[in-house]
């Protein structure tokens, strides 16, 4: 990978501002350090007051003013906020909700990925603003949108939907001489004969939402693919327009734990993938901790879930990734809103750094007097004086002068995360609370308290070589070539539970899963486990809310206490019959971190080691100091330490 310096920067938004603050605004930002100015992502009713009447002249004198400062500006295509006049012209251009509700206007994101008409008026605008700055030399990157997804604005239950639903179908279904679709291989596929449910022609075909009772699986996951579909289909309708005037990368600003859509395919458009990183608002609604860890880790984040999305990321971006926007901060839109513990924001900001980033730009440069995120913190208060986080981010900001380049080297733990495996969890989880991002995460979460570094990887097996170890839980789809890359790669390869469960519409496939290549295991029955009834594992750990049986001549390394078999391996291949809680996690990790000889650490709890290519990382996310192998590390503290010979 090429090395690349690492930088800052800051989200601006002069249009909220009086003009006559820009150019003091510009030179603060330079003074602190900063480099990068996201600008213009929600400014479409500015540019565009009236349909056809532009006024550029605002837009052309932000950005020359930052421009005249050294600063660069990633320059926003503003299609999450259409003014009401696009309204107007689409009254049906609104997502419609699971119970068809229409997401109204008022706020942003209030429009159907499948609708036609806003596709032309967003082609339309996007190419008036590439046309006219897709040469400036100030207008150094692009951003797409932004946060595909936020606000549960994928699943679209509309008409305009439907109607793209039946023709997706249709192409995934063809009729033999390619005219047409093959109703009759759909139903069969479905197995459309259970409940009399047989479609005679796809314009029969609904979406699956108010259904008396549930609705096929495999029509609501062929509903969360085509979905996911149609977010990657209009984001590439953006990018190949930016790309006929413009040489600049382009980035979109992907979200925590929103796995509604395919961030791989959308990612294999773009240069740069971000991400927009908010540890102590995603702390309450989106990590799942404990009640114990939120509150010990109030102030400070989970010390795994943005290290998680920085893994993620990373693969998404092919080694390009950013944060786009770094919480400074209290936010205003979590259940709870601290500040963050002194030091954190610094933290935040190395541990991104420490996982590739080629930057870090904090959201947003001042506090916002007014509208819905009025509580939300930035790098200065509204009257312009300095937010505590601005102080951290010019610390930063020296330390990157004596930091070499990003330039990361291969992890040598592997975790494969399949966006299609979280919607079919999410169609058929089998017990309350269960999902598949969870059960990765916790897989993750184990790694990195062994203090490994962790690569993240598509679900396509094309990445395979050249790790030690492979995980790969959960995964309910698992294509043959997938298999044979997995069971060819040379590392040790753990799959299970769920692995294989289901094929490509949702069946469970005959010869009954796993069916991996030399494994000698049959999944021959499943249960899900209420919360207070774990199942002990002999020597530590327990099974925990789903668990399989397995008939098996493989050699087991885990039993339940009454002698069944939880995870068996035969060669390098091992197969976890279960859902583990941490302890079993833990030494699940511990006995394939042993056979694949990789070294492990015993971490003190919240503190975490990343490696990249030239140094290693320690991070404290407790709220008090923490001796280490690395020494007595601070509360919200990092040491780094280089480990090249420059």
């Amino acid at each position: 990978m090429t090395a690349r310096r690492r930088t800052l920067g800051v989200c601006y938004y002069p249009e909220h501002w009086p003009e006559a603050l820009w150019a003091e605004d510009a030179r603060r930002m330079a003074d602190a350090g900063l480099t990068w100015v996201r600008i213009g992502e929600f400014a479409w009713g500015r540019i565009e007051p009236e349909p056809g009447r532009f006024d550029w002249g605002w837009l052309d004198r932000a950005i020359g003013t930052l421009g005249r400062e050294g600063l660069k500006v990633v320059l926003g295509t503003p299609t999450a906020t259409p003014p009401k006049w696009v309204l107007d012209r689409h009254p049906d251009m609104l997502a419609v909700d699971a119970e068809s509700r229409p997401r109204k206007f008022g706020s942003r994101r209030h429009y159907c990925f499948s609708h036609e008409g806003y596709l032309q008026e967003c082609r339309r605008i996007v190419t008036e603003i590439a046309r006219r700055y897709g040469r400036n030399p100030h207008v150094a990157a692009w951003q797409t949108d932004n946060e595909y997804g936020c606000h549960d604005t994928v699943l679209s239950y509309s008409v305009a939907a439907r109607r793209a639903f039946r023709d997706w179908l249709r192409a995934r279904f063809p009729a033999k001489g390619g005219n047409g679709g093959d109703i009759g291989a759909l139903n069969r596929a479905w197995g459309n004969v259970f409940w009399s449910m047989d479609y005679a022609d796809f314009d029969d075909i609904d979406l699956p939402n108010l259904t008396v009772t549930e609705p096929n699986p495999a029509h609501s996951l062929a509903f969360r693919a085509f979905s996911s579909d149609q977010v990657a289909r209009f984001n590439r309708a953006q990018v190949e327009i930016i790309r006929a005037y413009s040489d600049a990368p382009i980035a979109h600003n992907y979200m925590g734990r929103v796995t509604e859509f395919d961030h791989f395919k959308v990612g294999a458009d773009l240069d740069i993938a971000s991400w927009d990183s908010y540890p102590l608002g995603f702390l309450e609604d989106r990590v799942g901790a404990s009640a114990e860890d939120q509150r010990h880790f109030a102030r400070q984040g989970d010390p795994d879930f943005q290290a998680f999305h920085h893994d993620l990321y990373r693969a998404v971006g092919r080694g390009r990734w950013w944060v786009m926007e770094q919480q400074p901060g209290p936010v205003n839109w979590a259940p709870y809103n601290p500040a963050p513990l002194p030091g954190m924001v610094r933290l935040w900001t190395w541990e991104a750094f420490a996982h590739g980033a080629e930057a870090v730009c904090y959201f947003r440069w001042r506090q916002a007097p007014f509208a819905q995120e009025q509580m939300h913190a930035g790098l200065m208060r509204p009257d312009s004086a300095e937010a505590p986080g601005l102080a951290e981010a010019r610390t930063v900001a020296a330390e990157l002068a004596d930091a070499p380049e990003v330039a990361p080297a291969p992890a040598p733990v592997a975790l494969i995360f399949d966006y299609a495996a979280d919607w079919a969890w999410a169609v058929q989880p089998h017990g309350r609370g269960l999902s598949y991002f969870d059960l990765v995460f916790a897989h993750y979460r184990a790694l990195r308290r062994a203090g490994l570094s962790v690569d993240i990887l598509p679900p396509d097996g094309r990445d395979c070589d050249g790790y030690r170890a492979i995980f790969a839980p959960g995964m309910m789809h698992m294509p043959e070539p997938v298999k044979e890359a997995l069971a060819s790669c040379g590392a040790e390869v753990v799959i299970g539970p769920r692995s294989g469960a289901r094929d490509g519409h949702f069946s469970i496939p005959v010869p009954l899963p796993p069916a991996f290549p030399g494994l000698d295991v049959t999944v021959a029955r499943v249960e899900s486990l209420r919360p207070d009834m774990p199942l002990p594992v002999a020597g530590g750990g327990a099974v925990t809310g789903y668990r399989e049986a397995l008939d098996t001549t493989c050699e087991a390394f885990l039993r339940l206490e009454d002698g069944q078999a939880v995870a068996v391996r035969a060669g390098r291949i091992s197969y976890v019959g279960g859902w583990g809680d941490a302890a079993m996690l833990d030494r699940l990790v511990a006995a394939i971190a042993g056979r694949a000889g990789l070294d492990t650490l015993r971490l003190p709890k919240g503190v975490r080691v990343r490696d990249s290519g030239r140094e290693r990382f320690w991070f404290n996310h407790n709220p008090h100091p923490v001796e280490c192998a690395a020494g007595m590390i601070p509360a919200a503290g990092v040491i780094r330490l280089r480990t090249d010979a420059d």
